[in-house]
């Protein structure tokens, strides 16, 4: 069964939970996971592309927009597909994804605006409610 985590990081800093999503990134590619940035929207998209070209001077992060290779090691998407399965899922959407079983690993970065609060506690309770068993993570 897939596994999901709530990762809550202690403040509000939108940008923060973006570098979160890249440092996640960068791990799980380390590890050899194929990795999928799900992003609210094209805008986000592009903003998580820009930080993960510049992310780690000393070691590039291999990734595309899922337009472009939705094959790359790590895909930047809104809510297409993966190519792949049993690799990583890092949500930044409010909602979630409808392709939850094709990974076996769920991250949800949570911060602490108050909007964003409301639809992870959401998420959570859903989350159960279809049988996962999501935990927390403070970061």
């Amino acid at each position: 069964m897939t596994r999901v985590e709530f990762y809550v990081l202690p403040d509000a800093n939108p940008t923060g939970r973006l570098r979160a999503a890249c440092q996640l990134a960068a791990k799980g590619w380390q590890h050899g996971m194929q990795v999928f940035i799900r992003c609210v929207d094209e805008t986000q998209s592009s903003e998580v592309d820009e930080l993960l070209w510049g992310f780690r001077a000393e070691r590039f992060i291999p990734h595309e927009q899922h337009v472009d290779d939705p094959k790359a090691p790590v895909v930047i998407g809104v809510d297409q597909a993966p190519q792949f399965t049993q690799g990583l899922l890092i949500n930044l959407g409010s909602t979630l994804s409808s392709h939850i079983d094709q990974f076996s690993r769920v991250i949800e970065i949570v911060n602490q605006e108050p909007q964003l609060l409301t639809a992870c506690r959401e998420n959570f309770r859903l989350y159960r409610r279809q049988g996962y068993d999501p935990k927390r993570v403070e970061l």
